[in-house]
């Protein structure tokens, strides 16, 4: 008897919960309400079968429970049992299952008028590609990917060279326009998912898999990884801005194409030289920093890098609140009013000769080993050097000291938290690897280890 009481409340406590929970659809903000529809077809089918099961289950239990003078029959087959159950069975998949073929056929035909753009992954990142002003995206390889080429667009194909090129994660859409993705990955399985529009795809390397939705309400979505990509997948963030179709042609004008990034002019390293002399009180006149004034080593950090971090000392994503000493930082930045002159200050520093820094700090390195291994390699590689592919930074040969400042920052929410800092934020979820201050100095007394 007691047993199917229990029974009995778990069902009631299970369709309370169901309708009470706070965890249900996001709001609808594509065209796609079938889906919507068919996911609930398929709760009120399966939850009808939840029910009557459990509480048939719970009948039984209390009708045929063990009475005196009370015998049970076995009764091997029943007939009409069977065909009643078979029926009920095929009536139930068939009500969960021919909505679903129905939306099915609409997803994979997208709309005639449905504009293309393409969505790249690869650890632990978004990019996008626009076609340009002929309409067409060009084709594309992997063997054509480098660090000036990420998306491996094929630079023989004319139709690629107009193709607009976001290396960011933030992309844009038009209000009221179908559009339909091209989904590529440059690595391993990832997944393209936007709550709010209900569709979802994988993005497989060696071939370009798609989805189409008609976006209908304007707003600022966060863009999910929903298949497991390596220990970064938890943090493969991006975002997807709706707006006006007068707003989303002003962002995509902005934006440089595939042609311009390949024909910018190589920086002026004599230009970065002339710039350097203030930066050189402070770093060094090799770059070879000076903990006596916080200043790191900048000597052989990638160029990329430096660009980076000198366009978020001037545009505030660092040196904000509490960073006593990227505040200092800022107005230095400032001084490099143009583009061009951040990639000439870059250029320069990278030319500098890299000698490795003088080791600051000491701990355990097998356990800094063990850290890094699980964690930092998979971005920094295991020799330290930092790549542009996963927008890793070079650690080996640094400042140890500036390390650990860092670290210790992005665990306190001192940097990688501002709106604007993607990759920070990324770096302030990795922090939580190492425990402690004693943890940190591990790991970077490992570090001193890889020159």
């Amino acid at each position: 008897m007691a047993l199917a009481v229990v029974i009995f409340v778990l069902v009631v406590a299970t369709i309370v919960f169901h309708f009470a929970s706070p965890w249900w659809f996001t709001d609808l903000a594509a065209d796609w309400s079938t889906i919507d529809l068919t996911i609930t077809i398929t709760f009120w089918v399966t939850g009808f079968v939840f029910i009557a099961c459990n509480l048939f289950m719970a009948y039984c239990v209390w009708k045929f429970r063990q009475k005196e003078g009370h015998k049970a029959v076995y009764e091997p087959e029943n007939a009409k049992l069977e065909v009643g159950l078979s029926i009920f069975t095929t009536i139930g998949v068939i009500a969960m299952l021919a909505p679903g073929l129905f939306v099915w056929a609409q997803f994979v035909t997208p709309p005639e008028d449905a504009a293309e753009f393409e969505v790249l992954g690869q650890q632990w990142q978004w990019q996008y590609r626009y076609p340009g002003a002929d309409g067409q995206l060009g084709t594309v390889d992997t063997n054509f990917v480098s660090q000036t080429n990420p998306f491996g667009i094929n630079p023989e194909d004319p139709n690629g060279q107009d193709d607009v090129v976001v290396n960011d994660p933030v992309m844009h859409l038009p209000l009221n326009q179908p559009v339909k993705a091209l989904l590529r990955s440059n690595d391993v399985l990832h997944n393209y998912t936007v709550a709010q529009f209900r569709v979802k795809m994988d993005l497989v390397p060696g071939l370009v898999s798609y989805l189409w939705f008609d976006p209908t309400e304007a707003g600022t979505y966060d863009i999910l990884c929903e298949e497991l990509c390596g220990i970064g997948h938890f943090m493969m963030r991006g975002s997807v801005v709706v707006e006006p179709q007068a707003e989303f042609d002003t962002w995509l004008a902005a934006q440089p194409t595939f042609a311009e990034t390949q024909n910018m002019a190589a920086p002026s390293v004599a230009a970065g030289q002339a710039q350097y002399a203030a930066c050189a009180a402070c770093h060094g006149a090799q770059g070879e920093g000076n903990q006596a004034l916080n200043a790191p080593k900048l000597a052989g950090q990638q160029a990329w890098y430096i660009e980076r971090q000198l366009n978020y000392f001037k545009q505030g994503v660092r040196g904000g609140e509490g960073d006593t000493n990227g505040q200092q930082m800022t107005p230095f930045a400032s001084m490099l009013a143009t583009d061009d002159a951040v990639r000439n200050m870059a250029a320069y520093i990278a030319s500098l000769p890299d000698n490795p820094a003088q080791p600051t700090i000491t701990g355990d390195i097998d356990n800094g080993y063990d850290i890094y291994d699980r964690n930092c390699a998979a971005c920094h590689l295991d020799d330290g050097s930092g790549t542009w592919y996963t927008d890793a930074p070079k650690l080996a040969g640094m400042s140890d000291w500036y390390f650990v400042t860092q670290i210790s920052n992005f665990r306190a929410g001192i940097r990688g938290l501002h709106a604007e800092d993607d990759y920070g934020e990324q770096m302030v979820w990795m922090a939580t690897a190492m425990a402690d201050q004693e943890e940190i100095e591990d790991v970077a007394a490992y570090i001193n280890t890889l020159r």
